[in-house]
């Protein structure tokens, strides 16, 4: 194996691992997490829920299939840096468009491989989540763990507003106009936090035509709209720093239906008067067992967050409702590994979200369905 420059991936507890640089030379900065994926990488270093974040891959051969246009979830490569145990130089794949380590470099993102990253992952799982740097250039671990120290952390980062459209546009420029064999075609407002490419595919796929609008969008703005529906969209950083988005979501409850995804899911709970809090290390992969409580269906899910909201935060009725200002809301999906709620849905008002990404990309197709209940919620308020 071709091996590149020495690279060096520091922990801010001082854990230093040595490895051989790929992609681009240089050095970053961010939250270390592990994605537990066996593929799907190009849609993990394009999604921009994953800003921030040095992404281990636990999974140890990355770059077998290459890269190629069709399967980004954004514009660019996302991730602060990415860590493999062996990067493929040589893609085997008819659709491969570029190399992994071409790729990385052509973006500015810095890679290491040849890393332990079974230990790495341990160490994150058995601590959390911590602060972290790659860096080709400060091979020093004292200097590069002292400046790590320094560095800002998770907790209190707004960063969907670094990742969010600049202006507002079609959703159809990107994934093509809605298809028209499920009904009416529905007109929906899309609040980018964050949003993956292949959730306007499928709001495309079921009849949805969709406008992409800034995080930072005032309520007024979408309510001058007279759309059917909001989405709110997956997105990095910490949802309760994320304040135009709470406010936002809390103007717009009750007078039009709410879908939302991930961060989407969060910024309801905090609308509906709950809290967030940061899990150790987290959910990043695509296994992971979600109950829906209505059916008892438990669905495979594709995960990637680091934050939850807290299901202890609301007063409950008989019947183990939550008590918001906005009436009773269901609990209505819980992971069945850690207990963590992973859905929320207003009973008085038209919204609900899932903490997991329906719309996969990468992982398993189970909660699409949840695209159709959209569409019902919103052919319920007609």
């Amino acid at each position: 194996m071709t091996t590149g420059p020495a690279a060096l991936l520091a922990l801010e507890d001082g854990t230093v691992l040595w490895g051989s640089a790929f992609g681009a030379e240089g050095e970053s900065f961010g939250e270390a997490v592990f994605n537990t994926g066996m593929a799907g990488y190009q849609e993990i270093l394009t999604d921009p829920s994953y800003a921030g974040q040095i992404v281990t891959m636990t999974y140890p051969h990355q770059g077998n299939y290459g890269m190629n246009d069709e399967d980004a979830e954004s514009w660019r490569l996302q991730v602060a840096g990415f860590a493999v145990r062996e990067a493929s130089r040589r893609p085997s794949s008819w659709r491969a468009q570029a190399s992994l380590p071409d790729a990385l470099a052509g973006a500015g993102v810095v890679g290491i491989e040849g890393i332990d990253t079974r230990h790495l992952t341990l160490q994150l799982r058995a601590h959390g989540a911590m602060r972290a740097a790659v860096s080709t250039v400060d091979l020093d671990p004292v200097s590069l763990v002292d400046r790590i120290q320094a560095a800002p952390g998770m907790v209190g980062a707004d960063l969907a507003k670094t990742v969010s459209t600049i202006e507002p546009y079609d959703a159809s420029t990107l994934v093509g106009p809605p298809v028209d064999d499920h009904g009416p075609v529905f007109r929906v407002a899309a609040y980018d936090f964050g949003l993956k490419r292949n959730i306007l595919r499928l709001l495309a796929a079921h009849g949805i035509d969709v406008t992409v609008f800034p995080a930072q969008t005032p309520a007024a703005e979408i309510a001058r709209g007279a759309y059917d529906g909001v989405f709110l969209s997956n997105g990095p950083g910490d949802p309760a720093a994320t304040a135009y988005g709470i406010v936002a979501v809390r103007e717009l409850l009750g007078k039009v239906p709410v879908f939302g995804i991930c961060l989407g899911n969060q910024l309801l709970g905090l609308a509906l008067g709950g809290r967030t809090y940061k899990m150790p290390f987290g959910h990043r992969g695509v296994n992971q067992p979600v109950q829906d409580l209505a059916s008892g269906t438990v669905e495979i899910t594709s995960h990637n967050h680091g934050f939850a909201v807290d299901p202890a935060a609301w007063a409950k009725d008989g019947e183990g409702m939550a008590l918001t200002d906005y009436g009773r809301v269901h609990l209505s999906h819980w992971n069945l590994n850690d207990r963590t709620l992973e859905g929320l849905r207003c009973l008085d008002v038209p919204a609900f979200s899932v903490q997991y990404h329906p719309e996969s990309a990468p992982g398993p197709h189970d909660s699409r369905y949840l695209f159709e209940e959209f569409r019902a919620l919103m052919d319920g308020a007609r």
